[in-house]
């Protein structure tokens, strides 16, 4: 943790201080305050460069855009009935929000804009305390009116002021409490968390779009664990994601399997080791992959006689599960069918230690994981959490074996470009037929020859398709 003065310099060091300096005077010639805010001022503690610039002003959007419009290399508007108004000054972009006093009515999903005219009054009406302190532009004077910086020291989310009131005005600001958990490993403070488990009901109001942009956020953070368990210690994840909580099987004394709420928040971790080796920055799609991969157990959970427990296609249930969910959180398509593609694949490895593949199996595995086949690697070896060491050794060294012949595979046959060996065009020659249904039946047959026997060659596969056509 960095001191006031080293904050400073740090700031100085990862913005444009003159830029800073330049709009405070501007502000100031003018008769209004400005003051840099929030995840800028709270990162340059933490020894980080925050993504995002902004600025608080007792000026109201008008007013901003006179002053900055003449200077600015571009700007807009579009946050205006918010009252944020944004700007480029050289590399540097920037948001300008008037003083505000947001919240929400009891069945409204968009806040209600009220705008402020005080600093301490704007900060106190912000989401934690760590997020509540300033540096007034332009003689560079620190605002902590809230012990934010305390906070940030001792590791803890709180609110301002009293967490009720909080997360009445914004609701989203419980996710909020979460997510800041799993991008700082931060704890939440007990009596802010006993009004997220109070009020976790009001989170309903919240549109499905915001409430996935704080998952997504969530997710990509450093220390998912900590935010996913407080989402459903708090009861908030029972009602935007209960899949999760639904993980928490009961096991009676005849039927033992594993905890697999607890399995499923190890994997997570555990993709998220797997990510730098496999090429990946921090990757939501494997890890909520990971998330939701034993999302189908619930629903197919079988006691056997004897004690034994099975989840027969807990895989493909899940797939389906997954799908619904995202799709009710406004997810885009292309990210559902990954994360339901990978959620269906990721048991198909495990009968590979137990009996050799034939190369035509190991084809046929990196058709169907196509695209996302470095995500099923890693999935697929986060997915095991066996205590039995023999177990897991064996394991990993089958996985080794499999993608040594997928690399061997791959030179000999060009595996990435999985095709068959003949074109529709040239299928359609050869067998004088038109576009139709003829034409994807003949292209399937030469696929399958493809995947079961490798590469054929023009010529036999010509002679080939021609034997198929007659008996057909």
């Amino acid at each position: 943790m960095q001191s006031v003065s080293e904050a400073l310099k740090n700031l100085e060091a990862s913005t444009n201080n003159a830029l800073f300096v330049d709009l405070g005077k501007r502000f100031s010639e003018k008769g209004f305050e400005l003051a840099l805010v929030g995840g800028p001022v709270r990162d340059a503690f933490l020894g980080r460069t925050a993504p995002d610039i902004d600025f608080t002003s007792s000026a109201n959007p008008d007013e901003i855009l006179s002053i900055v419009k003449p200077i600015a290399k571009a700007h807009w508007d579009i946050g205006r009935a918010f009252g944020t108004i944004g700007a480029r000054f050289g590399k540097d972009q920037v948001e300008i929000t008037t003083y505000r006093a947001d919240s929400y009515s009891v069945d409204s999903r968009k806040p209600e804009v009220a705008f402020g005219t005080d600093l301490n009054d704007d900060l106190f009406r912000r989401d934690f305390t760590i997020n509540a302190m300033a540096l007034r532009l332009p003689d560079r004077t620190f605002v902590d009116p809230f012990n934010g910086l305390a906070d940030l020291m001792a590791g803890i989310i709180r609110t301002p002021g009293k967490p009720e009131d909080s997360f009445s005005d914004d609701p989203l600001r419980m996710l909020r409490a979460a997510r800041f958990a799993s991008q700082l490993g931060f704890e939440i403070e007990p009596e802010t968390f006993a009004a997220m488990t109070a009020m976790a009901g009001r989170i309903e109001i919240i549109s499905a779009e915001r409430i996935q942009q704080e998952l997504v956020k969530l997710m990509l953070g450093k220390y998912p664990r900590k935010g996913l368990t407080a989402l459903v210690d708090s009861g908030l994840a029972a009602i935007i994601l209960p899949e999760l909580p639904a993980l928490k099987l009961e096991v009676d004394e005849h039927h033992h399997h594993k905890d697999v709420y607890e399995h499923t928040l190890t994997v997570v971790e555990q993709a998220i080791d797997y990510e730098k080796d496999y090429g990946f920055e921090p990757d939501f799609t494997l890890r909520f992959a990971a998330l939701l991969h034993d999302c189908g157990k619930p629903k197919t959970r079988r006691l056997e006689v004897g004690g034994g427990v099975s989840f027969h296609q807990h895989d493909m249930v899940g797939a389906r599960i997954a799908k619904k969910r995202m799709q009710a959180l406004k997810f885009d398509n292309d990210t559902i069918k990954s994360v339901a593609r990978l959620i269906e694949l990721h048991l198909r490895f495990f009968g590979y230690g137990e009996q050799a593949w034939t190369d035509s199996a190991v084809r046929r595995y990196v058709r169907d994981a196509d695209e996302h086949l470095l995500r099923l690697h890693a999935l697929t070896r986060a997915d095991v959490t066996t205590r039995n060491k023999r177990k897991a050794e064996r394991l990993s060294f089958a996985y080794d074996d499999l993608e040594n012949r997928i690399a061997k595979l791959r030179e000999q046959e060009e595996l990435d470009a999985l095709r068959p060996d003949l074109s529709g065009e040239e299928i359609m020659q050869i067998l004088d037929l038109k576009p139709g249904p003829d034409v994807g039946k003949a292209r399937n047959f030469l696929m399958e020859l493809r995947l079961e026997e490798g590469a054929l060659g023009p010529d036999e596969a010509k002679l080939r398709l021609l034997q198929w056509w007659k008996d057909q």
